[in-house]
């Protein structure tokens, strides 16, 4: 069937009976003759676009495509790695963004056709679109490390995308004997929120400090440097001495490969034989972008920064971890941001009123122990088809009282709530 915009609420009616995967609530149930827009991805990028769309004006129809009926959040995800919060409290629904008045098709989105402006869904439904924003998030690029694979990832969990992952990999380390070693496995950039891995690495050695002390963390780095290295460090000599080590690129920290019969971990210059290993592979654009046409040779969507347009396919914009952004981190805020600023653009575009574009702002929280957080801001405009950061960006002082520590981690739940609230209401 096909999914063209509703004219009156008979229609509507059976369009929502033919789909039995469509959330439908009488708010949405209104005929509009205005534009169409899909949006596929309901992370914090797709989420906070089609609320921003839906509220912007009552001419646009917004459809959310989304393959999962629950989202789960990657940011405080390291919390449930360290046994810290459950998974429960990472996941969130769309019944209030159904409320807001848009329609939300649990299914897959398996073909564009650009041309013709289509969506093809799973069950064959399609849905036409004047202007469709592309979410999908990050894939782990499973051909990046030699030997690590899907199956692979069930003996060496990479935990990078949130869910069962998560949970499996607490689990290993839960299971560990005193006296083990977690490895992380840290890829370079272009990558999901550069900061996590570290964070993950103190929090992991929280948990081994608090119930196995003999144990340590090894990280095996792609990089040289890391965003806030000397806070990390920092606290890592204050609150784990001893207890984390990390190899660097240049002392042949990079992971090459993985032996999963041998649980081995393979680098440039040296093999690891670590008790639990968490291998973080490098990561590409969501698939739905390759089908689409908007991902280059990078791996990445390239853009337009002024407008999220992809460079690729026109009509299609490009939000989020996906975009190729240049200085904008892939981080869940500023996931959010390019979510409300892609919305006003497309307001612009499509029903000709002037749309104030809200900053491009992201912050970000590293917790490295209960009490004790850091954090990173952003402020990002155009320059060219990337992004730069301009001034008005902070990163939390070195020489701070652990007053200053306990005050950032209670922000970074204040954070956490917000942004959720903001994205799934």
């Amino acid at each position: 069937m096909t999914f063209t915009r509703p004219r009156t609420r008979r229609e509507v009616g059976g369009l929502i009976a033919a789909s039995v995967a469509m959330i439908a609530a009488p708010a949405v149930l209104r005929a509009k003759m205005g534009a169409f827009v899909v949006v596929i991805g309901g992370g914090f990028a797709g989420t906070s676009c089609a609320r921003a769309l839906s509220k912007a004006d009552e001419k646009f129809d917004v459809v959310l495509v989304e393959a999962n009926k629950t989202f789960t959040s990657c940011p405080q995800s390291n919390e449930v790695i360290a046994g810290l919060r459950d998974i429960g409290a990472q996941q969130f629904g769309y019944d209030r963004i159904v409320a807001d008045g848009v329609r939300v098709m649990l299914q897959a989105a398996t073909a564009i056709d650009a041309p013709a402006h289509k969506v093809t869904l799973a069950d064959g439904t399609t849905l036409d679109y004047d202007r469709l924003v592309l979410a999908p998030g990050i894939d782990i690029d499973f051909t990046a490390l030699q030997g690590y694979d899907e199956a692979a990832s069930a003996v060496m969990p990479h935990a990078y995308k949130a869910g069962e992952q998560t949970v499996l990999l607490r689990q290993k380390i839960e299971a560990m004997p005193d006296g083990g070693t977690v490895a992380i496995a840290v890829p370079a950039n272009p990558s999901r929120c550069p900061p996590a891995p570290y964070e993950r690495a103190s929090l992991i050695a929280h948990y081994l400090k608090t119930h196995k002390p003999k144990s340590k963390v090894l990280i095996l780095d792609a990089k040289d440097s890391f965003s806030q290295q000397k806070l990390f460090e920092q606290a890592w000599q204050q609150l784990y001495p001893g207890m984390i080590e990390r190899i660097a690129l240049s002392q042949g920290g990079r992971v090459t490969g993985v032996d999963v019969g041998t649980r081995t971990v393979i680098t440039e210059f040296g093999n690891y034989n670590p008790d639990v290993a968490n291998i973080i592979p490098p990561q590409k654009a969501g698939r739905i972008a390759v089908i689409a046409g908007a991902v280059d040779r990078t791996g990445w969507c390239p853009i337009d920064a002024a407008t999220f347009a992809s460079k690729l396919v026109p009509d299609v914009h490009v939000i989020g971890d996906a975009c190729l952004g240049g200085g904008i981190p892939k981080s869940a805020g500023a996931a959010q941001a390019q979510g409300k600023a892609c919305a006003a653009v497309i307001t612009r575009d499509l029903i000709r009123r002037h749309a104030e574009l809200p900053p491009l702002t992201g912050v970000c929280y590293s917790t490295v122990a209960p009490g004790y957080a850091f954090s990173l801001s952003g402020v990002y405009q155009p320059k060219g088809d990337l992004f730069a950061e301009v001034e008005g960006g902070r990163t939390s002082p070195l020489e701070a009282p652990r007053s200053t520590r306990a005050a950032e981690a209670d922000a970074a739940t204040a954070w956490f709530k917000a942004l959720t609230h903001d994205a799934f209401g």
